[in-house]
């Protein structure tokens, strides 16, 4: 598990595919601390396991699925990327749940600054917008944030400079492919009701 509290940015050194794998290389020494061959860490939102750990560079495989159901078959070698850990059972949830399982990729429509605000607006499915809601929480890139407004075919959300500095996001422009994952427990929450609604020929007269 995570919390979309992104703890460094690193950059993609290397991409090459080995056999039905894409082995991934990243420099990343603030992230290196502590890992251990095996550990989760999330890659732009995406949970993947770390096969190579150095003391500046860290390694993942990403099966061709991943690749085509997320934004990571895009990278290329230079690519900033959000890093952030698994959680510790005894650390802080200072974000929001998040698990690393990619629900769709969405594109940035804009970027729409005001003063220090910046209004971030992103396109996406019908399948994924459906679990939004405003003040709902949603991780793009892996990161967690707050839906200002909710649409049948996107969404926005407001960006602070902190968050434009050390993530990503900073960087994103109109068109770019983003990672999103929404709150799981509102796909839960979905998931009950409707096995709690009566189907076709059921319920009351």
């Amino acid at each position: 598990m995570f919390t979309g509290i992104v703890e460094t940015v690193g950059r993609v050194a290397e991409g090459a595919p080995q056999g039905s794998l894409t082995r991934f290389a990243i420099e990343a020494s603030a992230v290196t601390e502590g890992l251990r061959i095996g550990d989760s860490v999330a890659v732009n939102g995406v949970c993947l396991t770390a096969v190579a750990v150095e003391p500046e560079r860290l390694a993942f495989e990403a099966v061709k699925e991943t690749l085509e159901r997320t934004s990571l078959g895009a990278l290329a070698v230079g690519s900033p990327v959000n890093l952030e850990r698994a959680m510790r059972a005894d650390g802080r949830l200072d974000g929001h749940i998040v698990q690393g399982h990619v629900d769709g990729v969405g594109i940035v429509r804009a970027l729409e600054r005001a003063g220090d605000d910046v209004r971030f607006v992103v396109g996406c499915d019908a399948d994924v917008a459906q679990y939004l809601v405003p003040k709902g929480s949603v991780a793009i890139d892996g990161v967690s944030l707050t839906v200002v407004q909710a649409y049948d075919d996107g969404f926005d959300v407001a960006l602070i400079p902190h968050t434009l500095e050390v993530t990503t996001l900073g960087s994103r422009q109109p068109g770019d492919a983003v990672n999103l994952e929404v709150d799981v427990l509102g796909k839960y929450l979905k998931r009950y009701l409707e096995r709690l609604a009566p189907g076709p020929g059921e319920g009351g007269a």
